[in-house]
């Protein structure tokens, strides 16, 4: 079994069930061993007047790290969201890969460690809840000493 850790998100539409369906269907292929608490925060990277909600699952899975981002952007699908615009959107459903084991992945379609966690408090923080001593393999930093170092300052609040 292979660990690793996800972000779902949601600022469109009923943001507590689409959390919820995210759950329920990583379940078909991965046993949740820990969950974080939910976190709403503004946008990041545009504005939007909707508040996101996100929280971070750490899961075991036999899915190699592509196969789990495929599994991931069907359940995206079935949550309604069918745009994947480059830029940054409001979204009914978002699900990423922050961490796979230990690994460093550069693909065209996915790249491992998430490259902007560091940056982002509304990751960090429910990060952080739950894997406080995980070490980045790239900054060689723990997730606490990365929040504590993120630029982003806009702190998420729980719900």
């Amino acid at each position: 079994m292979k660990q690793a850790y996800l972000l779902t998100g949601s600022n469109l539409g009923d943001r507590k069930y689409s959390l919820r369906f995210a759950i329920s269907e990583i379940q078909n292929f991965a046993f949740i061993k820990r969950l974080s608490n939910v976190y709403e925060s503004d946008s990041w990277g545009y504005e939007s007047k909707n508040l996101f909600w996100n929280q971070c699952l750490l899961v075991e899975t036999e899915l190699d790290a592509v196969s789990l981002l495929n599994e991931l952007k069907e359940i995206e699908k079935r949550a309604g969201r069918f745009n994947r615009s480059v830029n940054y959107e409001d979204r009914v459903l978002d699900i990423d890969i922050l961490f796979y084991e230990n690994e460093i992945i550069e693909k065209e379609k996915l790249k491992v460690p998430h490259p902007r966690l560091h940056l982002r408090a509304f990751t960090l923080v429910p990060l952080s809840e739950i894997a406080p001593g995980f070490i980045h393999p790239v900054f060689e930093k723990t997730i606490s000493e990365l929040l504590k170092t993120c630029p982003d300052k806009d702190l998420p609040v729980k719900i």
